[in-house]
């Protein structure tokens, strides 16, 4: 059999299988996908190695609604509750949803992403007013997961997709009002250096993800593309989706270079083949 042409994205799941809020789409080491709200708000799904059709994993407590998913190395599921303003923890069987981190100060959260230590990193989007923060949430001495805004050199709009650079040192801000994706350096609990890397139209920059090269894909939601992005802002290339609204990306596949998208328009996962291993996928394999 012939292997897929790269950059060609195909549906992998039945349309209308997850609702609206399809989101937070990431792959463990063992191939398996899982994306948020399958069916109804507040359920976990779970896409098989070849799978035509998602199964259910998990449902988190009352009230609690997924957005991101992010997945340590150890086969741990770090969870964004942006209704409850929790950070849910769920072992690789999906026994009951624990918290991990809880604020009231949050807005949200909206999406996280994760450092080689297993520091969690969490955008937080205050949509009415248009702003938003950056989040650092790590373990404490005792064992405890402690965490606060982070103090950032300039004021965000509303804050959404996030990822770290290969290395780690470096972190990209999408904000959504304003189409702009933002670099930052990080100083432990403190981010410095904005750099403006890329401006897109308002409000059609959605999730994104980093490769180990450094490129950023970022989902074009409203305009059914992932853009691909090297560090420095420049559009290496834009990958044609199945529909228009896409949330958010994962990579995945034996070697990483398989991207899951999540469509909120039909209510699908498609995917295509990509030319370098995202970063997630070799930090998983302790790599990175």
């Amino acid at each position: 059999m012939a292997a897929p042409k790269l950059f060609e994205s195909t549906q992998v799941t039945p349309s209308g299988e997850y609702t609206f809020g399809i989101e937070g789409p990431a792959v463990d080491r063992d191939g398996n996908l899982y994306v948020v709200n399958l069916g109804h708000a507040g359920t976990i799904g779970r896409l098989a190695p070849e799978a035509a059709a998602s199964e259910a994993f998990a449902t988190l407590p009352e009230g609690s609604i997924g957005n991101a998913i992010r997945i340590h190395r150890d086969g741990t599921l770090f969870i964004a509750d942006y209704k409850k303003h929790n950070i849910f923890a769920i072992d690789r069987n999906g026994t009951m949803a624990r918290v991990v981190f809880h604020s009231d100060q949050m807005s949200q959260p909206n999406d996280i992403t994760l450092a080689r230590d297993g520091t969690i990193y969490a955008s937080d989007p205050n949509w009415k007013a248009r702003s938003g923060k950056i989040w650092r949430i790590a373990r404490a001495t005792d064992g405890s997961w402690q965490g606060a805004a982070m103090a950032a050199p300039r004021a965000m709009g509303t804050t959404n997709g996030i990822d770290l650079s290969p290395d780690g040192r470096t972190l990209y801000v999408g904000e959504s009002n304003s189409g702009e994706i933002w670099s930052y350096a990080i100083d432990g609990d403190v981010l410095t250096t904005a750099t403006l890397v890329k401006t897109f139209e308002p409000n059609t920059i959605d999730g994104l993800r980093t490769d180990v090269s450094g490129r950023l894909l970022v989902a074009r939601i409203l305009k059914g593309a992932i853009a691909v992005l090297t560090p420095d802002g420049h559009v290496a290339r834009e990958i044609q989706l199945k529909a228009k609204e896409p949330t958010n990306l994962a990579f995945g596949g034996r070697d990483g270079k398989t991207v899951f998208v999540s469509q909120r328009q039909g209510g699908f996962i498609e995917s295509f083949r990509t030319d370098i291993e995202g970063r997630e996928h070799c930090l998983q394999d302790g790599r990175c």
